[in-house]
């Protein structure tokens, strides 16, 4: 009897595809809206194993803390402000409606309050773009162009930890280190490449996706592989 595919196994829930609360110090978000604008102090840049940017741990004059992304050029003991009143200046937290044109922005909020969603990744951001009534046009890391509600928050600048990606890994070992400290599986097999009785692709006297590749979307788990209600596969013709 196979063995279960990785569709089925994530889905299981099990340790290996779970995401390691203890490797996060805490969460990433924004503080809650409010209609004035505060002063808070970076305290400390901590090291996050769960994401692959630097924390920022901000303590505002009222007495409240939060952790966000931090800032390409943020230093403990910078001041920030966050409200609307905010300037746009560097590790500045305030609405996107107020952030002018062709500022570079990360970790932005997709509706207002909801902590930061988008560009939050080491060396992300999104420009923005201009305005359309009551929404802010930003263009986002993958250049996808995406119409963001003015109230939403954003932090002004790049997210720290720019250049990650260019430092080769030179060895397996690197990339199984790396990984481990993300709920994803490495490494990843091909389907083609196993047996027929681990994979649909698997079997046969040369490595090539069984026909037909095309699955209904309807499929179980552990069927659903390939182009998933695919219209045609393979070359077009006339």
């Amino acid at each position: 009897m196979g063995k279960r595919l990785i569709v089925q196994r994530r889905g299981r829930g099990s340790p290996l595809y779970r995401s390691r609360p203890w490797l996060h110090p805490a969460p990433a978000r924004y503080p809650p809206l409010v209609p004035v604008t505060l002063r808070g102090r970076v305290v400390e840049l901590v090291h996050d194993p769960g994401r692959w940017v630097p924390l920022a741990h901000v303590v505002l004059e009222n007495g409240e803390e939060f952790w966000i992304p931090a800032a390409e050029g943020m230093y403990v003991g910078q001041i920030i402000e966050v409200g609307p009143d905010a300037k746009p200046s560097n590790g500045n937290i305030l609405p996107i409606g107020k952030i002018p044109e062709g500022t570079q922005v990360y970790n932005i909020e997709v509706r207002p309050g909801d902590g930061g969603k988008l560009a939050r990744s080491s060396g992300a951001y999104g420009i923005v773009l201009g305005r359309s009534g009551n929404k802010t046009i930003v263009q986002l890391p993958s250049g996808k162009v995406k119409e963001i509600p003015n109230d939403a928050r954003a932090t002004v600048g790049i997210a720290a930890g720019g250049g990650r990606p260019e430092k080769p890994l030179l060895k397996a070992g690197a990339a199984y280190y790396k990984w481990s400290a993300k709920p994803h599986v490495w490494p990843r097999v091909r389907g083609v490449a196993m047996n027929a009785v681990d994979h649909p692709h698997g079997g046969g006297s040369h490595q090539s996706p069984s026909f037909p590749t095309t699955v209904s979307r309807n499929a179980p788990p552990g069927r659903k592989v390939g182009h998933i209600a695919a219209r045609s596969t393979g070359r077009r013709k006339g």
